[in-house]
């Protein structure tokens, strides 16, 4: 017979997905994100310059203040509306950044890469929707 230890027991952090440029407008992919982000499970930090609501979502119109629950950043702002923000980015520290389609920004890739975050090139509906995410 084997003998068994008990398992150690890991500490879990609630992770969350910031989505940045979040839009009210159902038509919107940050709208369609933050809605598919919810249906497969995943908490959410809607964030704009304008606050709302995506369903049940707050949309936030001032930056997290608990930043270490943050493990992904999902952009949904040009790379001219993104310059404001990259610093505040970089200091969330999370474990991603995802630059969906129009969102392409070198700087921030390479800022990112400095820091230690890894950066894709991908469409989150996408990754969501075919169990990548």
């Amino acid at each position: 017979m084997v003998p068994t230890r008990p398992l150690a027991k890991k500490t879990m952090r609630a992770v969350k997905t910031l989505v940045l440029g979040a839009s009210e407008k159902p038509d919107r992919y940050s709208n369609m994100a933050v809605r598919l982000l919810q249906h497969h499970g995943h908490p959410v930090f809607a964030f704009a310059q304008k606050a709302g609501t995506i369903g049940e979502v707050p949309i936030h119109a001032q930056w997290p203040t608990e930043t270490e629950s943050i493990d992904t950043v999902t952009l949904y702002l040009n790379p001219t509306a993104q310059a404001q923000y990259t610093a505040a980015i970089l200091a969330l520290k999370p474990r991603r950044i995802i630059f969906n389609p129009g969102t392409e920004n070198d700087e921030l890739v390479e800022q990112a890469a400095a820091a230690g975050i890894q950066t894709l090139e991908a469409c989150t509906l996408v990754m969501l929707r075919t169990g990548q995410y």
